[in-house]
């Protein structure tokens, strides 16, 4: 991969990051419950927007090792013990976040809302896209440690 190529998409992965950790800090004070709360009350007495903050940290913790991974492909690094590894934490972190999802969905489910069919519906997109990473970064990983395994021979 070209450098120019792995920096462009460095600086995409970041700014999806940035943009989703700023979605996260600021969405819940124009959600519809909240418009005229306090900060207190936005943060520390909403269980779910803690559940969601928890939840969040495998979708941060697998745009790092995309970051680390388009390094190692930026310089011409990727059949590597690293790349293994890396590929392998992506492929956790879409299985964990899709067992956020269904857990979040359930916790919607079961509350005393009128959001049923909202929270299907982005339940299952997401959950759909959390394992397709999933299953990526796993057909990735068996093929980027093949390679390892042949370089090595």
């Amino acid at each position: 991969m070209k450098r120019s190529s792995a920096l462009f998409l460095r600086t995409a992965v970041i700014l999806i990051g940035i943009g989703t950790l700023a979605f996260l800090l600021v969405m819940p004070h124009f959600e519809g419950r909240n418009v005229d709360a306090t900060f207190f009350e936005v943060y520390f007495q909403d269980p779910f927007l803690a559940y969601v903050y928890i939840a969040s940290i495998p979708f941060f913790t697998a745009l790092f090792q995309v970051f680390r991974l388009l390094g190692c492909a930026g310089r011409n690094a990727f059949f590597t013990q690293h790349s293994v590894r890396a590929l392998q934490v992506i492929q956790y972190c879409g299985m964990l976040m899709s067992v956020c999802t269904v857990g979040g969905a359930i916790w919607l489910l079961l509350s005393e809302t009128d959001d049923r069919p909202p929270v299907i519906a982005m339940g299952l997109v997401a959950l759909c896209l959390s394992i397709g990473i999933a299953v990526a970064a796993a057909v990735r990983g068996r093929r980027v440690l093949l390679g390892v395994r042949a370089k090595r021979q």
